[in-house]
């Protein structure tokens, strides 16, 4: 929205508003162009699409997760920043030390898509991009799903608000526009959380980092 006058007088109109007991009713924020994204709408606990802006900070991040992130005893011989995925549980364990870890609900990869080793962060993105494997365009085209080559990074991509990629290979730990399925084998062996908790990952994560997949 376009304000003509000094941004003081700008602060002023909001300042009276909360007194009045309004909330602005307007984003006062850079604009962005206009384009048809997916909102989570937590009542439904499914993302449902509507006009609005391309992803601001902090915009798509929130939304409800099945697994409550939490702090948990945990007993390990790997250094503090190791993780560790256990497929079978649906867990992912971020070593913090002193017998303790942070435990996220994840999503893993479904019926001959597991997978076991350990690989290293080899890098990180904020809201990546994704191109579809050949082989997984061809997998989806035969089932009458036509993938894009490439997508853009945003609310609508799969791979959600951040990634950590992993060592050469093509999986990741990455966020999703499908948070309900954290918990669930979906995948194609790339690591499901929500964005909530892939940024919380994420902000602690450093390449370099071992994740142990087991």
């Amino acid at each position: 929205m376009f304000f003509p006058y000094p941004q003081r007088h700008l602060a002023l109109f909001v300042t009276v508003l909360a007194l009045l007991g309004f909330a602005a009713p307007f984003d006062f924020s850079t604009p962005a162009q206009a384009e048809s994204v997916l909102i989570f709408d937590p009542a439904k606990n499914k993302w449902i699409r509507k006009k609005g802006n391309k992803p601001r900070p902090g915009f798509g991040i929130k939304g409800k997760a099945p697994v409550e992130r939490t702090l948990v005893s945990y007993q390990s011989s790997y250094r503090p920043g190791t993780i560790v995925i256990d497929t079978g549980a649906r867990r992912l364990y971020r070593i913090e030390g002193d017998g303790k870890a942070t435990k996220y609900g994840i999503g893993v990869g479904r019926e001959g898509f597991s997978w076991k080793g350990k690989e290293k962060i080899t890098r990180k993105a904020e809201w990546p991009s994704w191109t579809p494997p050949a082989e997984m365009r061809k997998r989806e085209a035969a089932k009458g799903r036509v993938l894009p080559a490439r997508m853009e990074g945003g609310i609508a991509n799969p791979l959600g608000a951040r990634a950590l990629y992993l060592g050469n290979t093509l999986y990741r730990i990455h966020g999703t526009n499908q948070p309900w399925t954290i918990g669930q084998a979906v995948s194609s062996g790339c690591i499901r959380l929500t964005n909530e908790d892939v940024v919380h990952l994420y902000e602690r994560a450093r390449v370099g980092d071992l994740v142990v997949v087991k």
